[in-house]
């Protein structure tokens, strides 16, 4: 049986998971968004692969991640840099479905994908950063309890699998839901860079 305090951690863990599974699965979706039907199911795909491994590593030497100050930090501006990199896509985007509209009189035609690599990256260096989050995050509310750790990683990348799909399909029917996505990542890069900050601030003030 649970006890009230392992219970309780379990909600805890349930939505943290909530709140930040929803973060990752922009990511995932918005740099997979540009790519052919199939080669976007394969950057998600792979994107989760990478997700589980990151989260397992990380999980696995939590103790010596939360000894290292500064980490939150550089996974932030390490963010910041996926987003950037999306912000530059949605604009360049953006302008070539504008001229191709003009050049076509109305007619459709076929618009131009990002490479599959360059897809790949973004969501492998946006997992590294949002892995990291996720796993201090879990570890810290978990309190120590090991199997509500491991239930709360296992969560996280379930509900990123189950809504990259769909923020991705979203996203090609309805464009400017792109910029809120990318409102939403800012914001995450903003908190970490934040919270990263003043751990280094407390450090050399110590």
């Amino acid at each position: 049986m649970m006890s009230w305090d392992e219970f309780y951690a379990f909600l805890q863990v349930v939505w943290v998971d909530l709140a930040l599974a929803g973060d990752n699965a922009i990511v995932v979706g918005m740099a997979a968004a540009g790519l052919p039907v199939l080669q976007r199911r394969r950057a998600i795909a792979i994107g989760i692969g990478a997700a589980v491994v990151l989260r397992i590593a990380f999980a696995l030497v939590t103790t010596e991640l939360l000894q290292i100050v500064g980490l939150l930090f550089a996974g932030g501006l390490l963010l910041l840099w996926v987003a950037w990199k999306l912000w530059r896509e949605i604009v360049a985007q953006r302008a070539a479905a504008a001229g191709e509209g003009e050049e076509a009189d109305g007619e459709a035609s076929a618009t131009e994908t990002k490479p599959f690599g360059q897809a790949v990256l973004q969501i492998v260096l946006a997992d590294v950063s949002m892995s990291l989050d996720d796993v201090l995050a879990v570890a810290g509310v978990a309190r120590g309890h090991a199997g509500v750790r491991i239930f709360g990683l296992a969560l996280s990348v379930a509900l990123m699998a189950l809504a990259a799909n769909l923020i991705a399909r979203l996203l090609q029917r309805h464009p400017w839901i792109a910029f809120v996505g990318l409102a939403v990542i800012l914001y995450v890069a903003g908190s970490m860079i934040y919270e990263g900050g003043m751990e280094l601030w407390r450090a050399t003030r110590a």
